[in-house]
């Protein structure tokens, strides 16, 4: 028996390079079967989705997120990670990567049998599919730990990451590039097969130089917890020498993301990013916590016995003292935030958010823009660009 035939007309359709007006896109058995200009005719056995002059978009990509609706990746049961698999998808997320924080290989280690036990029951009805976990923390440098739990912090090991990477489910990973053992680090996230990034550093560009020929190729959240000229200069003294910055701008095979939630970035550096970098090495993540979808008050970002308090003012997530302790928004914020505050064009931020991190991780030939035979992930945007639709596999998730 033939799959039914689902057409989504009336919309603007995104493209990775332009939109495509008057458009329809036709899905069958999950996949994407067909994008072509709107017809007055449809098949007599189609279901017809109206999209109301708005767009259809490719479902979003975070490939740094810690959680949302209340709970964390670090709780470590599979019901949190549920939750926020589902709270982002009503953001538009379609594919996630659970992200670590600091904390104790117990910790992680239960993390990573949660996000395997929801990835392999592969229900729509969970939410954003996870693609694989992204090892973040621990392995940050001492004088970036941000808002993670300190005592949780430590530098690599192969007794300790080997393991990790041993379960097959780790697909990003991250480590300081200055620390001892980040080179034994690198090498082993490259034989699995990683997308092996630098965070939480104050490396300088010898030591990014080093690092990129173990195989790291993308600096998490630029501008936030990661080095510049005066901090090198500080821990390593004159002559002053690159840093982060410097070699991600220079080296046009590095990558990096922002957090466009209008806290984090002034929107002229937004703007900067993506005019030096552009959109095919420049990301959109959320960076978000479980406060996601949460009245503001204190939480704890990370495990919930051992994490850190943070405040959500119902914009951001603020640590004790007043510093940024990471994102409360969505992926869909962070598209319209882009979209308003840049000259952007909606092509870019919307590849920002799906193509080009599905490029990064490896999933580009599966998902990540709209395609013929791609994965049916499809989101059906209102004109200013709020989530009116979810389609996971061709399901919709959200009516």
């Amino acid at each position: 028996m033939t799959a039914p035939l689902t057409v989504i007309r009336n919309a603007t359709a995104i493209l990775p390079d332009r939109l495509l007006p008057a458009a329809r896109v036709l899905l069958r058995a999950g996949r994407i079967l067909e994008i072509t200009k709107d017809r007055a005719r449809v098949p007599r056995d189609a279901v017809v989705v109206d999209a109301a002059g708005g767009y259809v978009s490719p479902g979003f990509i975070d490939v740094h997120v810690h959680g949302g609706a209340g709970a964390d990746f670090m709780d470590g049961t599979a019901e949190a990670v549920r939750t926020a698999c589902r709270a982002h998808a009503r953001h538009g997320t379609t594919t996630i990567f659970p992200t670590t924080t600091t904390g104790s290989p117990a910790e992680i280690h239960a993390l990573l049998t949660a996000c395997r036990t929801v990835r392999d029951e592969a229900s729509p009805a969970n939410g954003a599919r996870i693609a694989g976990v992204h090892l973040y923390g621990p392995f940050f440098a001492p004088d970036k730990v941000g808002c993670h739990a300190v005592d949780g912090r430590r530098d690599p090991t192969a007794a300790e990451f080997g393991k990790y990477f041993a379960t097959g489910l780790v697909r990003i990973a991250t480590c300081a590039a200055e620390l001892p053992g980040a080179a034994a680090f690198y090498r082993a996230a490259q034989r699995h097969g990683c997308f092996i990034t630098c965070g939480h550093s104050n490396a300088s560009w010898t030591e990014m130089a080093r690092a990129f020929r173990g195989g790291m190729r993308h600096v998490d959240h630029f501008w936030c917890a990661m080095s510049s000229v005066p901090s090198v200069r500080a821990r390593l003294g004159t002559p002053m020498q690159g840093s982060m910055e410097q070699f991600v701008l220079a080296n046009r095979a590095m990558s990096t993301e922002v957090i466009a939630d209008g806290e984090h970035l002034a929107p002229e550096l937004l703007e900067f990013a993506w005019r030096m970098i552009g959109p095919e090495r420049l990301l959109l993540v959320t960076d978000s916590s479980r406060a996601l979808d949460r009245p503001p008050g204190r939480y704890k970002f990370g495990h919930p016995l051992t994490g850190t308090d943070f405040d959500h003012d119902g914009k951001v997530g603020r640590a004790p003292g007043g510093s940024l302790a990471s994102s409360v928004m969505g992926l869909d914020h962070m598209v319209r935030v882009m979209k308003a505050r840049t000259p952007a064009p909606l092509c870019d931020v919307i590849r920002m958010a799906s193509l080009t991190p599905a490029e990064r991780t490896g999933l580009a030939s599966d998902r990540g823009s709209l395609e013929p035979g791609k994965r049916a992930d499809i989101l059906v945007l209102s004109p200013t660009l709020r989530v009116k639709q979810v389609w996971l596999d061709g399901v919709n998730v959200r009516r």
